[in-house]
């Protein structure tokens, strides 16, 4: 049987997982890694460490699997997107610690870009909005503050790269310097319609193109492991940020096709096909993982505060001890009685777009009790996501396509039944939920395998798919709408705050 090592490198750790041509899971290993804050705003990682522990999770698995190099067909890299790293091309040693898709140090820049009536350029090449969550900017912050960088980089000295490059380099041991189209199209330099980097944004940023990785398909034999890595050589077959990755395992393949993850913030990507659309509701326009030369692309809205608002209960509120706890407190009343959390911590993101928001629990009577509100809370990741999805829809069909008929879940908080169902009483369309839901690190093993032939199309991978629970909608449409209502007035009191 074959088999693939799909390596899933996050934000706050590294896993390796196993599967099998069923797309089982037979192993799977993690590590933490340092999380590193040098001022407010900034954060970093050692690549150092993005290396050494991604690299040990994926020994550890193959070690848990009872298997050897001999044994997996390929490898397959997904990854945390934006974070950039750069290196020298002959050491292999990074210049800086890499900094984080979260960092906000080049606001700044971003301020300057926006002044200069740049915002509509950038978008119609590279479909995202300015800010320093994408990698352009941090690069260029790099090349301005270490000594020596810029003329390095002129010089044909330095490499660039978003996680997926760097893990590529060193697992071929430097002889691959190559990203895959769905990493490139979180840079804010790539062309998105041509599948090339903007060499007029190169310019606009001062970036020299010598420092770029090439951009290949994301499923794609990018090159071998070095030997000694793991006893014998394995082709990497596939690259994907992670949240195109988990499109495509969860088989949305196709134009109408969406899903949603359920993390700390909420990831909501829609497939549109070859069609690039445009959104007038604040999302965002990406590259969907690709296994060929031809251009696919997708919607892209994020909910800032998902499973974190469990988190907030628990840590803030200590209305829980631990979050399995939430959906217990929850069930024990029938509704959240009139009570509506807006859990703008951090700001709304899309379709709201309000950074200046701040949290706010509205509704309240002398019968609320501590299980209304975490009802409440619980609601609030399904009211936040819905709004994001009829903002999608109607993108989607303003650019000529259809509105979403499914919505398809992963992530930590999808095993919550109450919110699942109510998640599907809202949008008034199924919720299904796959029995894979490690969809992540699937996807990138997919496009690995079908770069190998260990799945011959996209159709027998979505034969392969199965459903572990769908929600039906129950409830009636015209009080979904009522709540829908009565979730918007809450927000414009949270705006008002």
């Amino acid at each position: 049987m074959p088999y693939i090592l799909a390596l899933d490198q996050g934000t706050s750790s590294s896993r390796s997982i196993v599967f099998d041509e069923t797309g089982r899971i037979v192993a799977q290993a993690q590590r933490e890694f340092r999380q590193i804050f040098p001022q407010p705003g900034w954060v970093e990682h050692d690549p150092h460490e993005l290396w050494s522990s991604q690299l040990a999770t994926a020994r550890e698995a193959l070690a848990l699997a009872g298997l050897t190099a001999r044994d997996i067909t390929a490898i397959g890299i997904t990854n945390q997107r934006e974070t950039t790293l750069l290196w020298n091309r002959r050491t292999g040693r990074p210049l800086h610690n890499a900094i984080v898709w979260q960092d906000r140090r080049t606001e700044p820049l971003c301020t300057r870009l926006r002044d200069e009536g740049r915002a509509d350029e950038i978008r119609a090449s590279t479909g995202l909005v300015i800010d320093p969550y994408f990698s352009g900017t941090k690069l260029r912050w790099l090349l301005d503050h270490v000594p020596g960088a810029h003329l390095a980089a002129a010089q044909g000295e330095l490499a660039f790269g978003t996680v997926d490059t760097w893990l590529l380099w060193q697992l071929t041991g430097g002889r691959v310097h190559a990203t895959d189209v769905s990493n490139a199209s979180r840079t804010m330099l790539f062309d998105i319609r041509h599948n090339q980097w903007d060499r007029h944004l190169l310019g606009l940023l001062h970036i020299p193109e010598s420092v770029l990785p090439q951009v290949l398909p994301s499923s794609h034999v990018f090159g071998e492991t070095e030997p000694d890595l793991f006893g014998a050589p394995i082709p990497v077959a596939g690259m994907a940020g992670d949240q195109q990755s988990a499109l495509f395992g969860q088989a949305c393949f196709t134009a109408g096709l969406a899903k949603n993850t359920y993390g700390t913030g909420c990831f909501l990507l829609m497939h549109t096909g070859t069609q690039h659309p445009i959104s007038h509701n604040g999302l965002l326009t990406t590259s969907a993982a690709q296994t060929g030369p031809t251009p696919e692309f997708a919607l892209e809205g994020s909910v800032f505060m998902g499973g974190a608002v469990v988190q907030w209960l628990r840590d803030g509120l200590n209305a829980i001890r631990g979050s399995g706890e939430v959906q217990g407190l929850a069930e024990s009343v029938p509704d959240a009685g009139g009570v509506m959390f807006v859990p703008a911590f951090t700001g709304l993101g899309a379709p709201y777009w309000q950074p200046d928001a701040r949290g706010a629990i509205v509704g309240l009577s002398r019968g609320t009790t501590v299980a209304h509100i975490a009802r409440a809370a619980l609601e609030s990741i399904a009211f936040q996501s819905t709004a994001l999805l009829q903002a999608m829809s109607r993108d989607a069909v303003a650019n000529g396509g259809a509105a979403v008929t499914e919505l398809r879940v992963d992530g930590g908080a999808c095993v919550n039944n109450l919110l699942m169902q109510f998640q599907a009483d809202l949008l008034g369309i199924p919720v299904v939920r796959p029995q894979v839901t490690e969809t992540t690190a699937l996807g990138a093993a997919y496009l690995a395998g079908l770069a190998t032939g260990v799945w011959r199309s996209r159709e027998e991978l979505s034969a392969q798919w199965r459903v572990e629970r769908r929600f039906l909608p129950t409830m009636a449409r015209d009080r979904a709408e009522a709540l829908m209502a009565q979730w918007e007035r809450a927000v414009r009191q949270t705006l008002a705050v």
